[in-house]
């Protein structure tokens, strides 16, 4: 499993679908070396690199029962969808802790993808040391262009890693991985339509960030073109590609019954497959 790696897909609440799977793949005892996440994916990515099974689910679905951190009040109130202070703060250093020291400790490689707003390109970031660059890399991954601030790190704005690499498989081929899980967060066969709305709304927004409104119009065409190399790769047995089997939920979803059903679907999906993934990365 030496040149294994994950590849894990954004899509907002949607994430939880992935954290199921990766919370039976830690139960069972499986970590592979390399980890590349986008978004949400990010999110799911550093919980798998800290050996935290139960932590996002903890995070996205438990905590709703106490309140919530998503909704248009948050919007009004921080100009951002989802409330990034207690999600990348107040969780991981006070109320769900993560374990920096595990995850810097790790000898498993974790990549978190943002989109640089300056060159509209993915910006691909790791982290070894430093917690607040640890947060902040999640954080500026997670961003949704318009529902969020742009996020600092090391001192270049940034946003979704999403809207310049959705599924970043180059990626890793680049980096040598020979052997790729992808999780998606989207059904067999889905494709985006162009975002007519959010890209009149980009250029009203991000007037000084040409090269990222470019970005948000390419977007459907480069994630679609991805899709067809993912689907191309899988049909030739050249990555295992794992995606929910039921209908998808949406990316601000806040039901707790909702969220609990996808993120079990995921962890059973795995269970179910699990000798499967054995057998593609031996």
């Amino acid at each position: 499993m030496r040149k294994s790696g994950l590849i894990l897909e954004g899509g907002g609440t949607r994430g939880v679908f992935t954290a199921g799977v990766l919370d039976y793949f830690m139960e069972q005892n499986l970590y592979l070396p390399y980890v590349i996440g986008v978004s949400a994916g990010s999110c799911n990515a550093v919980n798998y690199v800290s050996h935290q099974p139960g932590r996002m689910k903890l995070c996205t679905i438990d905590y709703l029962e106490a309140g919530s951190y998503v909704g248009l009040k948050y919007l009004v109130k921080n100009h951002s969808l989802f409330n990034m202070d207690l999600i990348f703060d107040i969780f991981p250093n006070k109320i769900i802790p993560f374990d920096y020291d595990a995850y810097f400790s790790s000898n498993q490689t974790c990549i978190l993808t943002a989109t640089n707003c300056l060159t509209g390109k993915a910006a691909y970031l790791s982290e070894r040391a430093d917690r607040e660059r640890l947060m902040a890399a999640c954080r500026a991954s997670s961003s949704l262009p318009i529902f969020s601030p742009t996020v600092e790190v090391d001192g270049i704005p940034m946003l979704d890693g999403g809207v310049a690499d959705s599924i970043p498989i180059r990626k890793a081929l680049n980096d040598g991985i020979k052997k790729n899980i992808i999780i998606l967060t989207r059904q067999e066969g889905y494709r985006k339509s162009p975002a007519k709305k959010s890209l009149q709304m980009a250029k009203i927004m991000y007037q000084k960030y040409p090269y990222l409104i470019r970005a948000v119009k390419n977007r459907a065409y480069y994630y679609n073109r991805t899709m067809e190399l993912v689907e191309n790769l899988e049909e030739r047995g050249h990555v295992l590609v794992i995606r929910p089997q039921i209908p998808v939920i949406k990316n601000t979803e806040d039901r707790v019954e909702v969220l609990t059903t996808f993120y079990q679907h995921g962890y059973e999906y795995a269970k179910d497959i699990f000798e499967q993934v054995v057998e593609y990365l031996q």
